[in-house]
């Protein structure tokens, strides 16, 4: 993540956009249970508000700097927080009630990754689990965030079926004028 993109994923009015907007969207009518998987917190504004969701929170981030910062902020909370490729998780076969990701599939460096991230999840979510969450919209402006960065969006019409062929049984993906919100069960 290039340093404007990070200021940006750290600051308060994202978090207050995360809070007011991005979770309710992404998980009205979700049941998460108790031990939830976060895929790509990155510097954990999502985390904040997820921990009180849930009785057990994992979140899963690849970057070390932001895995460490992340794991301190947290400690003696319920959040664990494992650094790790969420390509390749390090977590038993349905373990999870519930999996969530917001805003950091467009981070995984290519379409294939994206799917192994997503035959992952489905890996490890318990049957009946929900993976969730939202990703950004292609822009110019969504583009202009990310010079220097990993960027590869996800294309909406594309995405249901690419979660049913990763073990997801069903699959439905909404577009709005800002995000990709999508949901897949196992």
């Amino acid at each position: 993540m290039n340093a404007l993109h990070l200021k940006l994923c750290s600051s308060d009015e994202w978090a207050e956009s995360v809070k007011k907007w991005i979770i309710p969207g992404a998980l009205e009518g979700v049941t998460l249970g108790d031990d939830v998987l976060e895929v790509g917190p990155g510097p954990g504004r999502t985390t904040d508000i997820l921990r009180h969701m849930t009785a057990r929170l994992t979140a899963v981030e690849i970057d070390p700097d932001l895995a460490e910062a992340l794991r301190v902020r947290m400690a003696g909370t319920n959040v664990e927080v494992a650094e790790a490729d969420a390509t390749a998780l390090p977590f038993p076969d349905k373990r999870f009630t519930a999996a969530l990701s917001f805003t950091m599939l467009h981070h995984v460096p290519s379409p294939e990754q994206q799917d192994q991230l997503f035959a992952q999840v489905a890996r490890v979510l318990q049957p009946g689990g929900t993976f969730a969450g939202v990703d950004s919209k292609d822009s110019p402006e969504f583009r202009g965030l990310h010079v220097d960065d990993i960027c590869v969006p996800l294309v909406p019409d594309e995405l249901a079926d690419r979660l049913k062929r990763a073990g997801f049984s069903e699959a439905t993906v909404d577009v709005n004028p800002y995000v990709i919100q999508f949901r897949a069960k196992v």
